[in-house]
Protein backbone atom coordinates (compact mmCIF):
# COMPACT_ATOMS: atom_id res chain seq x y z
CA UNK A 1 0.00 0.00 0.00
CA UNK A 2 0.98 3.48 -0.73
CA UNK A 3 2.77 5.72 2.18
CA UNK A 4 1.62 8.40 1.83
CA UNK A 5 -2.15 7.05 2.51
CA UNK A 6 -1.17 4.64 5.20
CA UNK A 7 0.48 8.34 6.59
CA UNK A 8 -2.93 10.32 5.97
CA UNK A 9 -5.15 7.80 7.01
CA UNK A 10 -2.95 7.63 10.60
CA UNK A 11 -3.27 11.31 10.89
CA UNK A 12 -7.02 11.05 11.23
CA UNK A 13 -7.12 11.04 14.95
CA UNK A 14 -9.08 13.39 17.41
CA UNK A 15 -5.29 15.09 17.89
CA UNK A 16 -5.95 16.97 14.19
CA UNK A 17 -9.27 17.39 13.58
CA UNK A 18 -9.93 20.38 12.19
CA UNK A 19 -12.39 23.35 13.33
CA UNK A 20 -15.06 24.48 10.82
CA UNK A 21 -12.86 27.81 10.13
CA UNK A 22 -10.17 25.85 9.05
CA UNK A 23 -12.19 24.52 6.36
CA UNK A 24 -13.09 27.41 4.53
CA UNK A 25 -12.25 28.03 0.82
CA UNK A 26 -8.64 27.09 0.02
CA UNK A 27 -7.03 30.23 -1.50
CA UNK A 28 -4.16 28.30 -3.38
CA UNK A 29 -4.79 28.99 -6.75
CA UNK A 30 -5.09 32.82 -6.41
CA UNK A 31 -2.23 32.94 -3.62
CA UNK A 32 0.23 31.11 -6.01
CA UNK A 33 0.27 34.47 -7.68
CA UNK A 34 1.05 35.94 -4.73
CA UNK A 35 4.94 35.87 -5.17
CA UNK A 36 5.27 38.27 -8.10
CA UNK A 37 3.08 40.78 -6.28
CA UNK A 38 5.09 40.29 -2.84
CA UNK A 39 8.10 41.83 -4.18
CA UNK A 40 6.00 45.26 -4.98
CA UNK A 41 4.55 44.74 -1.32
CA UNK A 42 7.96 45.28 0.01
CA UNK A 43 9.03 48.08 -2.44
CA UNK A 44 5.96 49.73 -1.47
CA UNK A 45 6.92 48.86 2.41
CA UNK A 46 10.46 49.68 1.67
CA UNK A 47 9.67 53.36 0.04
CA UNK A 48 6.96 54.62 3.13
CA UNK A 49 9.03 53.37 5.72
CA UNK A 50 11.62 56.48 3.41
CA UNK A 51 8.17 58.55 3.56
CA UNK A 52 7.34 58.28 6.85
CA UNK A 53 10.60 58.84 8.33
CA UNK A 54 10.88 62.40 6.21
CA UNK A 55 7.37 63.14 7.51
CA UNK A 56 7.86 62.80 10.86
CA UNK A 57 11.49 64.00 11.03
CA UNK A 58 10.50 67.28 12.10
CA UNK A 59 7.39 66.84 13.61
CA UNK A 60 6.78 65.03 17.66
CA UNK A 61 6.23 61.36 17.84
CA UNK A 62 2.70 60.22 18.27
CA UNK A 63 2.22 58.25 21.38
CA UNK A 64 -0.45 55.15 19.97
CA UNK A 65 -1.09 53.47 23.12
CA UNK A 66 -4.55 52.01 23.00
CA UNK A 67 -3.88 51.13 18.84
CA UNK A 68 -0.82 49.71 20.11
CA UNK A 69 -2.04 47.56 22.25
CA UNK A 70 -4.94 46.25 20.55
CA UNK A 71 -2.49 45.78 17.92
CA UNK A 72 -0.08 43.65 19.07
CA UNK A 73 -3.29 42.03 21.35
CA UNK A 74 -4.64 40.85 18.10
CA UNK A 75 -1.33 39.89 16.80
CA UNK A 76 -0.64 38.03 20.22
CA UNK A 77 -3.95 36.09 19.98
CA UNK A 78 -3.31 35.38 16.20
CA UNK A 79 -0.06 33.66 16.94
CA UNK A 80 -1.13 31.49 19.74
CA UNK A 81 -4.07 29.66 18.54
CA UNK A 82 -1.71 29.18 15.00
CA UNK A 83 1.36 27.79 17.22
CA UNK A 84 -0.98 26.04 19.17
CA UNK A 85 -2.77 24.15 15.74
CA UNK A 86 0.13 23.98 13.82
CA UNK A 87 2.57 22.61 16.81
CA UNK A 88 -0.28 20.30 17.67
CA UNK A 89 -0.26 18.59 14.38
CA UNK A 90 3.25 18.88 13.74
CA UNK A 91 4.16 16.82 16.76
CA UNK A 92 1.12 14.37 16.28
CA UNK A 93 2.87 13.92 13.05
CA UNK A 94 6.45 13.12 14.43
CA UNK A 95 5.18 11.10 16.38
CA UNK A 96 2.90 8.92 14.07
CA UNK A 97 6.17 8.91 11.20
CA UNK A 98 8.70 9.78 12.51
CA UNK A 99 10.97 13.28 12.02
CA UNK A 100 11.49 12.50 8.37
CA UNK A 101 7.83 13.68 7.30
CA UNK A 102 7.44 16.62 9.54
CA UNK A 103 10.77 17.75 7.91
CA UNK A 104 9.96 17.06 4.43
CA UNK A 105 6.42 18.28 4.67
CA UNK A 106 4.93 17.14 1.17
CA UNK A 107 3.19 14.13 2.44
CA UNK A 108 1.04 16.39 5.25
CA UNK A 109 0.79 19.74 2.49
CA UNK A 110 -2.37 18.79 1.39
CA UNK A 111 -3.70 18.50 5.06
CA UNK A 112 -6.61 20.65 5.94
CA UNK A 113 -5.45 22.51 9.05
CA UNK A 114 -1.96 22.67 7.07
CA UNK A 115 -3.72 24.40 4.41
CA UNK A 116 -5.69 26.55 6.29
CA UNK A 117 -2.71 27.72 8.00
CA UNK A 118 -0.65 28.49 5.48
CA UNK A 119 -2.66 30.74 3.79
CA UNK A 120 -3.41 32.51 7.03
CA UNK A 121 0.27 32.53 7.95
CA UNK A 122 1.62 33.93 4.37
CA UNK A 123 -1.15 36.90 4.77
CA UNK A 124 -0.27 37.52 8.23
CA UNK A 125 3.43 38.32 6.72
CA UNK A 126 1.72 41.49 5.54
CA UNK A 127 -0.61 42.82 8.35
CA UNK A 128 2.65 42.55 10.16
CA UNK A 129 4.28 45.27 8.34
CA UNK A 130 2.46 47.49 10.52
CA UNK A 131 5.07 47.03 13.39
CA UNK A 132 7.04 49.10 11.32
CA UNK A 133 4.17 51.85 10.87
CA UNK A 134 3.88 52.34 14.80
CA UNK A 135 8.07 52.38 15.29
CA UNK A 136 7.85 55.63 12.80
CA UNK A 137 4.89 57.28 13.76
CA UNK A 138 5.82 57.26 17.56
CA UNK A 139 9.31 58.35 16.26
CA UNK A 140 11.63 54.91 18.04
CA UNK A 141 14.70 53.74 16.47
CA UNK A 142 13.99 51.50 13.24
CA UNK A 143 17.08 49.25 13.22
CA UNK A 144 18.11 47.15 9.80
CA UNK A 145 17.64 44.05 11.18
CA UNK A 146 13.80 44.71 11.57
CA UNK A 147 12.76 46.00 8.49
CA UNK A 148 15.49 43.48 6.63
CA UNK A 149 13.62 40.71 8.84
CA UNK A 150 10.16 41.80 7.75
CA UNK A 151 11.18 42.24 3.87
CA UNK A 152 12.43 39.13 3.75
CA UNK A 153 10.36 36.60 5.79
CA UNK A 154 7.41 37.87 3.19
CA UNK A 155 9.01 37.17 0.29
CA UNK A 156 10.46 33.75 1.85
CA UNK A 157 6.61 32.51 2.63
CA UNK A 158 5.40 33.62 -0.74
CA UNK A 159 8.48 31.64 -2.28
CA UNK A 160 7.58 28.54 -0.35
CA UNK A 161 4.11 28.82 -0.26
CA UNK A 162 4.04 28.80 -4.49
CA UNK A 163 7.06 26.15 -4.49
CA UNK A 164 5.73 24.20 -1.76
CA UNK A 165 9.00 23.85 -0.06
CA UNK A 166 9.44 21.10 2.06
CA UNK A 167 10.57 22.12 5.46
CA UNK A 168 8.05 25.26 5.22
CA UNK A 169 6.15 23.20 7.98
CA UNK A 170 8.71 23.94 10.52
CA UNK A 171 9.11 27.47 9.42
CA UNK A 172 5.67 28.32 9.85
CA UNK A 173 5.19 26.54 13.30
CA UNK A 174 8.54 27.47 14.77
CA UNK A 175 7.60 31.03 13.31
CA UNK A 176 4.45 31.18 15.40
CA UNK A 177 5.58 29.45 18.74
CA UNK A 178 7.87 32.90 18.45
CA UNK A 179 5.81 35.38 17.87
CA UNK A 180 2.95 34.33 20.28
CA UNK A 181 5.55 35.04 22.90
CA UNK A 182 6.77 38.62 21.55
CA UNK A 183 3.59 39.78 20.84
CA UNK A 184 2.40 39.22 24.20
CA UNK A 185 5.86 40.52 25.24
CA UNK A 186 4.68 43.45 23.36
CA UNK A 187 1.42 43.77 24.84
CA UNK A 188 2.33 43.88 28.02
CA UNK A 189 5.27 46.85 27.32
CA UNK A 190 2.39 48.79 25.59
CA UNK A 191 0.17 48.49 28.28
CA UNK A 192 2.89 49.25 30.82
CA UNK A 193 1.76 45.71 32.56
CA UNK A 194 5.08 44.92 34.74
CA UNK A 195 6.37 41.94 32.96
CA UNK A 196 10.15 39.79 33.66
CA UNK A 197 13.05 41.97 32.84
CA UNK A 198 14.65 39.07 31.31
CA UNK A 199 11.64 38.52 28.66
CA UNK A 200 13.32 40.29 26.10
CA UNK A 201 16.54 38.24 26.27
CA UNK A 202 14.17 35.28 26.01
CA UNK A 203 12.38 36.11 22.58
CA UNK A 204 15.37 37.19 21.11
CA UNK A 205 17.21 33.22 22.31
CA UNK A 206 14.00 31.89 21.04
CA UNK A 207 14.52 33.82 17.40
CA UNK A 208 18.12 32.60 17.58
CA UNK A 209 17.26 28.84 18.60
CA UNK A 210 14.72 29.16 15.39
CA UNK A 211 17.45 29.85 12.90
CA UNK A 212 19.63 27.13 14.37
CA UNK A 213 16.65 24.81 13.81
CA UNK A 214 15.46 25.74 10.62
CA UNK A 215 18.78 25.64 9.18
CA UNK A 216 18.95 21.53 10.59
CA UNK A 217 15.85 21.39 9.36
CA UNK A 218 16.90 22.54 5.64
CA UNK A 219 20.04 20.57 5.60
CA UNK A 220 18.25 17.08 6.76
CA UNK A 221 15.60 17.67 3.96
CA UNK A 222 18.50 18.20 1.35
CA UNK A 223 20.18 14.83 2.78
CA UNK A 224 16.91 12.82 2.33
CA UNK A 225 15.26 14.81 -0.63
CA UNK A 226 15.75 11.39 -3.11
CA UNK A 227 13.40 9.89 -0.86
CA UNK A 228 9.55 9.08 -1.80
CA UNK A 229 7.80 12.86 -0.90
CA UNK A 230 10.45 13.90 1.04
CA UNK A 231 11.84 16.16 -2.51
CA UNK A 232 13.44 19.52 -2.52
CA UNK A 233 15.86 21.34 -4.97
CA UNK A 234 19.19 22.80 -4.78
CA UNK A 235 17.02 25.83 -4.60
CA UNK A 236 14.93 25.69 -2.13
CA UNK A 237 18.26 24.89 -0.26
CA UNK A 238 19.89 27.50 -1.17
CA UNK A 239 17.82 30.76 -0.07
CA UNK A 240 16.33 28.52 3.01
CA UNK A 241 20.03 28.33 4.44
CA UNK A 242 21.04 32.06 2.86
CA UNK A 243 17.79 33.79 5.09
CA UNK A 244 18.56 31.47 8.47
CA UNK A 245 22.20 32.29 7.80
CA UNK A 246 21.63 36.09 7.61
CA UNK A 247 19.18 35.88 10.49
CA UNK A 248 21.57 34.03 12.63
CA UNK A 249 24.51 36.52 12.06
CA UNK A 250 22.03 39.31 12.80
CA UNK A 251 20.21 38.24 15.67
CA UNK A 252 23.05 37.20 17.74
CA UNK A 253 24.91 40.71 16.82
CA UNK A 254 21.74 41.82 18.11
CA UNK A 255 22.16 39.56 21.29
CA UNK A 256 25.62 40.39 21.72
CA UNK A 257 24.49 44.60 21.55
CA UNK A 258 21.95 44.49 23.11
CA UNK A 259 22.23 42.10 26.59
CA UNK A 260 25.93 41.33 26.50
CA UNK A 261 27.76 44.57 26.18
CA UNK A 262 29.19 45.95 29.43
CA UNK A 263 26.35 48.97 30.42
CA UNK A 264 24.22 47.88 27.22
CA UNK A 265 20.61 48.68 27.23
CA UNK A 266 18.32 45.92 26.12
CA UNK A 267 16.55 47.24 22.61
CA UNK A 268 13.32 45.73 21.49
CA UNK A 269 13.66 44.89 17.63
CA UNK A 270 10.28 46.07 16.94
CA UNK A 271 7.68 48.48 19.28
Amino acid sequence: MDTSMNFSRGLKTELVQPYDFEMSQDLRPFLEEYWVSSFLIVLVYLSLIVVGQTFMKTRKGFSLQGPLILWSFCLAIFSILGAWRTWKFMVTVMFTAGLKQTVCFAIYIDDTIIKFWSWVFLLSKVVELGDTAFIILRKRPLIFVHWYHHSTVLLFTSFGYKNKVPSGGWFMTMNLGVHSVMYTYYTLKAAKVKHPNILPMVITSLQILQMVLGTIFGILNYIWRQEKGCHTTTEHFFWSFMLYGTYFILFAHFFHRAYLRPKGKAESKSQ
